[in-house]
């Protein structure tokens, strides 16, 4: 099964992506819903994907609940709950009765504390967060990877899957010390998982495959293919790309492996991490 392990849909006047705004994002400033998105994954016959959400609140992640009822190829929800809240874990009880409620992740990269997730505080919720069976995107910039090496080192059994590969500053050409301080987190953690994906947004325009390939290698080199899942971002990608540029460029930059590890990042792992049957 073919799987885009990482995309959002949202509604602008539902009102609540705080980030989204006209100003700094008007190429995507508008509605995304399954049938803007249908089309392209048809044309690079993908048959389940993974919705994301993308606004901080419990409203959004109901919204997007019921749009995967009713959207046959997403295979699973990552949601949003407010960890710090009091009423953290009696959420987090609601929405695992959710079959389609696969992951939780707070937004890690907006918080102005890079090491907000080490507060003592919030301990209760991600215990929650793998006693009802879930698991935890890990949405992160380069600079949160030593903080979150300690809070994986906290959390040992709970399923984890770093986003975008942790955004590595390829516009700028930057690899170090993103590579080592991922390679440690990787070595010490042998059952985190990595997404192969939003590279596209952090490199320059007019990228290329050339321009991609050390840190798509670096991430092959790290995690291998079976913990490495792919994924396209959208609509996020289309600031800088498209659908089927990005899905091809993988392909060329995984073309070297052999066809069952292919199969492993283009729907192996993610079905396997976010347990996607149909």
């Amino acid at each position: 099964m073919r799987i885009d392990a990482h995309h959002h849909l949202w509604k602008i006047s539902r009102g609540d992506y705080g980030w989204l705004t006209p100003e700094a994002f008007p190429d995507i400033h508008r509605d995304y819903l399954p049938a803007d998105f249908e089309p392209l994954l048809k044309q690079c016959g993908i048959e389940k994907t993974v919705l994301v959400q993308a606004a901080p609140t419990l409203a959004e992640t109901q919204f997007l609940l019921a749009l995967a009822k009713t959207t046959p190829f997403v295979g699973g929800v990552v949601g949003w709950v407010d960890l710090a809240a009091s009423g953290a874990t009696d959420d987090i009880a609601a929405l695992a009765k959710e079959p389609l409620l696969k992951s939780i992740r707070p937004m890690l990269q907006d918080l102005p504390d890079d090491d907000w997730i080490l507060r003592p505080e919030l301990a209760p919720a991600v215990k929650a967060v793998e006693a009802h069976g879930l698991r935890f995107d890990v949405l992160i910039l380069p600079r949160h990877l030593p903080h979150i090496a300690k809070f994986i080192a906290r959390h040992p059994t709970l399923p984890m899957v770093i986003d975008h590969g942790a955004k590595p500053q390829i516009a700028r050409g930057d690899i170090e010390p993103w590579r080592t301080e991922l390679r440690a987190i990787a070595q010490d953690h042998p059952r985190l998982c990595c997404k192969l994906s939003g590279l596209v947004t952090e490199a320059a325009p007019g990228w290329t495959v050339e321009m991609l390939k050390p840190y798509v290698g670096a991430l092959l080199d790290i995690f291998g293919p079976k913990r490495l899942m792919w994924g396209s971002d959208w609509p996020v990608l289309t600031l800088n790309g498209d659908y089927a540029t990005w899905y091809q460029a993988a392909q060329q930059l995984t073309g070297f492996l052999a066809p069952e590890e292919r199969s492993d990042i283009f729907g192996g792992t993610a079905c396997r991490f976010y347990d996607i049957t149909n």
